[in-house]
């Protein structure tokens, strides 16, 4: 799994132009499967994103978590993530898992932030979703399951 976190004051999801997901301070998650990915790499995702130390402390040091600063999580799908653009000029989604393999997964994975004591929202899996977000910093990481 591959999951893009991006720090924001502020977002949403809209479908339609309706919100379905929306976050105060916390983490944009934009989240991707690829064929070979588990639960292993949903829990271990979750449990290293509530943990990492994105955030300033008192002395503007980036030394708390998303848990530290009570922050919350609007997480959206995105198979585009395994898109491979090294040949031609179109993208191929190969490395993508189907969506029977990928949303229970992407399901998982928000499951296990909630049990980490994250509140999150999300979009709609499978949709053509606007996504707003105010990048906080900005601060912007790829974290990878493998």
């Amino acid at each position: 799994m591959r999951v893009v976190v991006q720090r924001s004051k502020e977002a949403r999801v809209t479908v339609n132009g309706d919100v379905v997901g929306q976050i105060e301070s916390g983490l944009v998650l934009l989240v991707g499967v690829t064929h070979t990915d588990t639960e292993d790499d949903a829990r271990y995702l979750a449990e290293k994103i509530a943990g990492l130390r994105i955030f300033e402390d008192a002395e503007g040091k980036m030394n708390l978590s998303l848990l530290d600063v009570g922050g919350q999580a609007l997480s959206v799908s995105q198979f585009t993530l395994y898109g491979d653009v090294r040949k031609g000029k179109r993208p191929n989604f190969m490395a993508a898992a189907r969506p029977e393999l990928a949303e229970p997964l992407y399901e998982r994975f928000n499951a296990h932030l909630r049990e980490q004591g994250v509140q999150v929202a999300t979009g709609r899996f499978g949709a053509m979703m606007d996504v707003e977000l105010t990048n906080w910093g900005p601060v912007t990481l790829v974290v990878d399951s493998k």
